[in-house]
């Protein structure tokens, strides 16, 4: 593929309903996004079935237009016969690319469903130029690039990859890395990673004395900069919102579609009458994020709620379901009202059905208005509360059943037809020369000879052109030698119906047999269970942040100490060179998993000049890092938890990437754990027992809020932030253990354990007490266990 930057870059839409998506493809999106009810990163989003999915292909295609399907969550093991039939049934309708994060979905379809488009989620946190070279090793056609690049930093990217290049340029913001962040998992087992997100981070936190939305950022919108991107090598431009409504795709599409199609010399123009359409997306306030260069000031600001929307005002009554309060705005029957408590709960929003102007109903409210309207929630709003307007139903107005009306009536996919005719002995022999079989038909005719006008391949053409209902298109047609004779146009019509029936029941049935023999190869293909048995042996290794704590590894009790290279600690090394020596064996070196392109060629020497040392186990912690290892052979490289292991087939995939231990998903619970272990991937497994746990990542910093003391949640958790090379951390008070539990997780299958004491240093009381319950396998006290007991959503 070119690495120049694409003459008319695409436009990509959200559609997280059939509603979207005609609004969407009215607005004049290039290719849109959806999810299905399975595997999609937004779940609580409407999402498609297959049955929809494969018409919305079938009305985006003859538009040239295209549709991707994410399958962009964890699968759990048990979902993986799932995940099977689904890559199977999008390889049948010919989506135009899956969008993935589990390399689950891209071991399966490599090795089994070839012909699907793969294209790498922004959840796989891909940002720097050896994740997309590794990229293009693995086959993938497309980056959806991490959105904390600078367009010099994609520039750079696109001057060392061939791949297209895909970036968000409008909607919400994650605070964290996407992919990279626990929180939500943590405070209830949604796990983001799997679509279930309850977006902690928009609620209003305490720190010191100062309340703010410390983890809300605004929203992106790059409207200014679309010509600067595609110069960096985007060829395709994402628009956020899958969870977002029709008015809001209509309207951010039209937006950007007026400013890619305007010529320069009106494009100013263009521009202003698109900022206003924006406004009708009822986003929060903008942000070209980290595009331009540097640190946004813009991208976080405390003091502003979280909350999407225009903002009309503050309930000053309720009374049942009703609220009441004076508008900012003008208001309508059918807009949507979201109601904001100023707790941290989430909103809860209906459409206005029912307006009410003092006593008076009307269909209108002028700004300035005090205004009442009714809903169904009883007990849940308050005097105070915030009142925001999230869509109108101005923009877009074709409903929720005409949208599946409209989908109902697309006809489906044409099937080309390439037909022999040939005539002898009053048989009519009709074959379809379509594939490596051929199909034919034999009918007999009455047939009379031809005074003027006989038989002839003009008018066989013409006859089986007409296809009617059935969904083929007449590409090709040959006659053998005809005799001069006539047969009745009502027979011919008679045989071409029956022809095309039979035809599509036969084309139908060898498809779905071949479907079904490559469904069965996949599933016969999966890890089969085994019963449990424990894991050969038990190996503790400790994490340690500073290279002076070393000295750990001389405990009896530890098998290795897992160290960050970073370069400080490359820095002790060459002092300590003479001390570390008979200990190469011993020690991991764990790669920080947010590496710039200027870091990387620092890194690739710091590796050499490691493994030259002796040294040959290595953590690795984003998919970029396994380039840093050409050429070097007999080493041991491990995979952290942030590169997702939840289920076997990723396992085989990193094994086949070259990894010989996996650690396995921090998130996970015991049911699943159980599941992958009774499977033999043939690479051990790892487990972290103990560690605070980054339940953020972040690039943003938060200015004013020190490590020292915690930011506090209104239900009175704290959480720590802590500045490091570069990153915002966000940790919570209490650590994740599992110690206590090693017996039973041995008993699974896994054997080799991981204490990760960084934060607390091993010779410190509190790194003294982990290790003490370690050795002991006993509990530690004000701890949590995650989502170990409680199923991870």
């Amino acid at each position: 593929m070119s690495k120049h930057p694409a003459a008319r870059p695409e436009l990509l839409a959200p559609a997280g309903s059939p509603e979207a998506f005609f609004a969407a493809m009215e607005a004049g999106a290039d290719a849109v996004y959806t999810g299905l009810k399975e595997f999609s990163a937004r779940a609580k989003a409407k999402n498609v079935s297959l049955e929809e999915l494969e018409k919305m292909v079938g009305y985006a295609r003859p538009l040239g237009r295209k549709v991707f399907v994410t399958l962009n969550t964890l699968v759990k093991e048990g979902e993986l016969p799932l995940l099977v039939e689904t890559l199977s049934a999008l390889e049948k309708m010919a989506v135009g690319g899956v969008i993935l994060q589990d390399l689950a979905v891209w071991r399966l379809a490599r090795e089994h469903f070839p012909a699907l488009e793969l294209h790498a989620s922004t959840q796989m946190t891909v940002h720097n130029a050896a994740g997309v070279r590794m990229l293009e090793r693995m086959g993938f056609s497309r980056a959806v690039l991490a959105r904390e690049l600078s367009l010099t930093e994609i520039a750079a990217i696109r001057k060392e990859t061939t791949i297209d290049l895909e970036h968000f340029i409008h909607g919400a913001l994650c605070f964290s890395f996407s992919g990279q962040c626990y929180f939500s998992s943590w405070l209830g087992g949604k796990s983001g990673n799997r679509g279930r997100c309850a977006q902690p981070c928009r609620r209003r936190y305490r720190y010191r004395q100062q309340e703010g939305y410390y983890f809300s950022t605004n929203d992106l919108s790059a409207i200014d900069l679309l010509p600067e991107l595609s110069a960096a090598g985007v060829m395709s431009f994402k628009i956020e919102g899958r969870m977002k409504s029709a008015e809001y795709v209509a309207s951010v599409v039209g937006a950007y579609r007026k400013v890619l199609d305007a010529p320069l010399p009106q494009r100013a123009e263009a521009l202003r009458e698109a900022k206003e359409l924006l406004k009708l997306s009822f986003g929060r306030l903008p942000t070209k994020g980290f595009l331009p260069g540097g640190i946004p000031t813009d991208i976080a600001i405390p003091a502003l709620k979280g909350a999407t929307g225009r903002f009309l005002g503050d309930v000053t009554a309720v009374k049942g379901g009703a609220v009441s309060f004076k508008t900012r705005d003008r208001i309508h029957v059918g807009d949507r009202i979201r109601i904001q408590p100023k707790t941290d709960r989430a909103g809860t929003a209906f459409t206005v059905k029912e307006l009410l102007v003092g006593q008076r109903p009307v269909k209108v409210a002028q700004a300035g208005s005090l205004v009442t309207a009714p809903s169904t929630f009883r007990g849940v709003f308050q005097v105070g509360d915030t009142v925001f307007k999230v869509s109108s139903e101005q923009a877009f107005n074709m409903s929720e059943p005409a949208c599946r009306r409209k989908l109902a009536h697309v006809p489906p996919a044409p099937r080309p037809a390439r037909l022999f005719v040939a005539l002898q002995d009053d048989l009519l022999t009709v074959r379809a020369e379509n594939g490596a079989e051929g199909f034919e038909r034999r009918y007999a005719v009455a047939s009379y000879p031809a005074s003027d006008s006989p038989l002839n391949a003009a008018t066989l053409r013409a006859v089986f052109e007409k296809t009617g209902g059935s969904p083929f298109v007449l590409e090709d047609l040959s006659t053998g030698e005809l005799p001069a004779v006539v047969i009745p146009p009502s027979r011919l019509k008679e045989i071409r119906r029956d022809f095309y029936a039979d035809l599509l029941l036969a084309e139908e049935t060898r498809e779905k047999k071949e479907r079904r023999h490559q469904v069965e190869a996949a599933l016969g293909a999966l890890l089969p269970a085994a019963t449990p048995r424990p894991a050969r042996e038990r190996q503790f290794t400790v994490g340690i942040r500073d290279i002076r704590d070393v000295q750990i590894v001389n405990d009896p009790g530890i098998d290795r100490v897992l160290l960050p290279l970073t370069p400080g600690n490359l820095q002790g090394f060459y002092r300590l060179g003479r001390r570390l020596a008979g200990k190469e064996a011993s020690l991991v070196w764990d790669l920080p998993f947010f590496l710039t392109d200027g870091q990387l060629g620092d890194y690739r020497e710091a590796i050499r000049t490691l493994t030259q040392a002796g040294f040959t186990t290595f953590r690795l912690n984003n998919l970029g890092h396994f380039a840093l290892f050409d050429g070097l052979s007999g080493l041991t490289l491990i995979t952290g938890y942030r590169l997702f292991s939840l289920n076997s087939q990723a396992l085989l995939a990193w094994r086949e990437l070259g990894a010989t231990e996996a650690t396995l998903y921090i998130e996970d619970d015991r049911e699943n754990l159980g599941a992958i272990l009774r499977r033999d991937a043939g690479i051990t497994p790892a487990l972290t027992v103990y560690s605070t746990v980054a339940l953020i990542t972040s690039r943003i910093p938060i200015r004013n809020v020190r490590s020292d003391t915690p930011v506090v949640s209104d239900r009175g958790d704290g959480y720590r932030v802590d500045s490091r090379s570069g990153l915002s951390v966000v940790t919570p008070e209490n650590d994740f253990s599992l110690i206590g539990r090693l017996g039973e997780l041995h008993s699974l299958g896994c054997g080799r354990f991981t204490a990760d004491l960084s934060h607390l240093g091993p010779f410190s009381e509190g790194g003294k007490r982990v290790l003490d319950a370690l050795r002991r396998d006993t509990s530690v006290p004000g701890t949590s266990i995650f989502n170990y007991e409680s199923a991870m959503e």
